[in-house]
């Protein structure tokens, strides 16, 4: 019997085109990895009762009436097929995605993060997952765990993130480091500030890889998130947020970048979420922050395409407030 994996990966974008009476009418028991639908057929009058289990994307006009009811729209850099792609490789990662997005408009902060560690969670125990950990080649795991700089100065709390070696990827330690810092600043009205910076060429990688799969068991998983995750710390306060990028911004640090209530970046700077390709959706908060800069939709184009946008897209699209400096060490 051919899999579902096997399955997905012959589709072709027009073999995915959605008649727009199925689409008005409702959904046939079915499984695919997303679907598409050309709103120059559709009439403008037309409405959707309720969205597919997998991702709907839009072809076409984006001033069409139906467009904003969609999970994505198609723009530029993110292609069709990009996206067919991707959720080929992660179908069921690619559904809670968007399930999740839908999901999360309108609710609170704290609650928003609690529904994203639960539907992380679920994935955590997923065979897309499973798959992602087995393939992967280790890497040797640098020595120095990961550290921050933590400096007040009257009502401005400095932090910087100083593990350049590791491309300043966030570990446990570093993890909980943030935690304790953005705590500090959430129970301290005194602090009025809080600059977040990175040294090295990198503003950071992400999650530690090396650090993936470690905990196997995934409501395990969601109660040391629920407890430790630094966005649930930074929530409260998370307008005091100051966050200058420079470089790669991957993974977690943009999902905690993507909180500030000021956010700039070099013009080198580039921006990725790569979780659909481990089987996973954003779980450091980034299906709650990167949606309220940019939008469900192109938080969705961003999650379910892995494709990195760079500092002129991201300003573009209201991902950053600026494009200022340039890294260190350029010229």
């Amino acid at each position: 019997m051919i899999s579902l994996m096997a399955q997905a990966l012959r589709y072709q974008i027009q073999d995915l085109l959605l008649d727009p009476s199925r689409a008005a009418s409702g959904w046939a028991e079915s499984w695919q990895p997303l679907g598409f639908l050309d709103l120059q057929a559709c009439a403008h009058d037309m409405r959707i009762e309720a969205l597919p289990p997998f991702p709907l994307i839009g072809l076409g006009d984006p001033a069409h009436p139906l467009a904003r009811a969609l999970d994505a729209l198609i723009e530029s850099p993110i292609s069709a097929d990009a996206l067919l792609r991707a959720a080929a490789r992660a179908p069921r990662a690619a559904a809670v995605a968007v399930q999740l997005l839908r999901s999360l408009e309108g609710l609170p902060r704290e609650r928003a993060l609690t529904l994203e560690s639960l539907c992380y969670g679920l994935l955590q125990g997923s065979a897309e997952h499973e798959g992602w950990l087995s393939s992967r080649a280790h890497v040797a795991q640098p020595s120095a765990p990961g550290r921050l700089i933590v400096e007040r100065r009257d009502a401005v709390l400095h932090i910087t993130i100083d593990r350049p070696l590791a491309r300043n990827a966030i570990d446990s330690s570093m993890r909980d480091q943030l935690f304790e810092a953005f705590s500090v600043a959430a129970l301290d009205p005194q602090v009025r500030s809080v600059r977040l910076r990175a040294v090295g060429a990198t503003f950071s990688t992400g999650g530690d890889l090396e650090e993936f799969g470690t905990t196997r068991d995934p409501a395990t998983a969601h109660l040391i998130r629920s407890r430790t995750l630094p966005a649930v710390a930074l929530a409260a306060r998370a307008d005091i947020l100051d966050v200058h990028v420079h470089g790669p911004c991957i993974g977690a640090g943009l999902e905690i970048a993507a909180f500030a209530g000021r956010l700039t970046a070099t013009p080198e700077a580039w921006f990725q979420l790569p979780e659909l390709g481990m089987g996973l959706i954003p779980g450091a908060g980034g299906c709650v922050s990167v949606p309220r800069r940019i939008g469900r939709q192109r938080a969705a184009l961003m999650i379910l395409s892995g494709r990195r946008i760079n500092a002129p897209t991201a300003l573009r699209w209201g991902l950053i407030d600026a494009i200022e400096g340039s890294s260190p060490g350029a010229a």
